[in-house]
């Protein structure tokens, strides 16, 4: 059993989420019961996760995507008000990372995308809000054929992703923004990046991949933000002995 202030303390001492200018409110979104002996993991905050959650016998969820985003309608009516009946209804807690996940070089999105590509050196890049939130890195010797780093992504993400091939046949330096960061690939170009990973496409990527001799992979918004808050269950799962359940809620966007 641990307390719920002793994991939200270890995770804003992790992931600084002050150090970020955010759409929305990193740490605590909902307060539940003080004692966890299991938290729940997934992408985004949605009915589907908490009604899953609670079943598994969460006590916590950690989520990469919250219930609170600038612009939305303040009231609490319709998925918003059904959202919170739930959680406040089971006492069980709701805590979102946003940008500090994304951009954190050990248990981020991007590093960890990065890493099990195989990448070295890796390095904050994408700036946003005055600072990096995913990562630079290269592929040792003279770099992979770029079928192979699409075979990598497919792999790693379970999905086959969009590919844009306007670089060059080998692949030797990467970036990586996970989400909707397709307006990063102008950093890659002028960093002179082989290629540049994210979620979304944009409708103007294969030309811009053409025009400026980039490889632009789009793998998926969801599918590419599973890897930092699962890590986030398993750190807290390892460091305050409690039980972690990972939800997948596929989403094809």
């Amino acid at each position: 059993m641990a307390l719920l202030h002793e994991m939200l303390g270890e995770l804003d001492r992790l992931l600084e989420p002050d150090a970020f200018a955010d759409y929305c409110p990193n740490g605590l979104q909902v307060q539940g019961c003080e004692e966890v002996t299991h938290v729940a993991t997934g992408v985004s905050a949605s009915l589907e996760l908490f009604e899953r959650a609670i079943a598994a016998g969460a006590q916590l969820i950690v989520t990469h995507h919250g219930l609170f985003w600038q612009g939305d309608d303040p009231r609490v009516v319709g998925a918003l008000r059904d959202r919170l009946q739930i959680l406040l209804g089971a006492n069980v807690s709701l805590v979102a990372y946003h940008l500090p996940l994304d951009a954190h070089l050990e248990l981020g999105n991007n590093a960890l995308i990065a890493a099990r590509l195989g990448l070295e050196d890796r390095q904050p890049f994408g700036r946003h809000g005055g600072r990096e939130v995913g990562v630079r890195a290269r592929f040792g010797g003279e770099g992979i054929e770029v079928a192979d780093l699409v075979a990598r992504v497919a792999e790693l993400t379970e999905r086959e992703p969009l590919a844009f091939l306007g670089g060059p046949p080998l692949v030797r330096s990467v970036g990586i923004v996970s989400g909707g960061a397709a307006r990063s690939v102008h950093e890659a170009i002028d960093a002179g990046l082989d290629a540049f990973i994210t979620g979304e496409p944009a409708e103007w990527a294969s030309a811009i991949a053409r025009e400026r001799g980039i490889h632009f992979i789009a793998a998926g918004h969801y599918a590419t933000e599973t890897f930092g808050v699962r890590a986030l269950g398993e750190h807290l799962a390892t460091r305050f002995g409690v039980d972690h359940t990972d939800v997948r809620v596929l989403n094809p966007v």
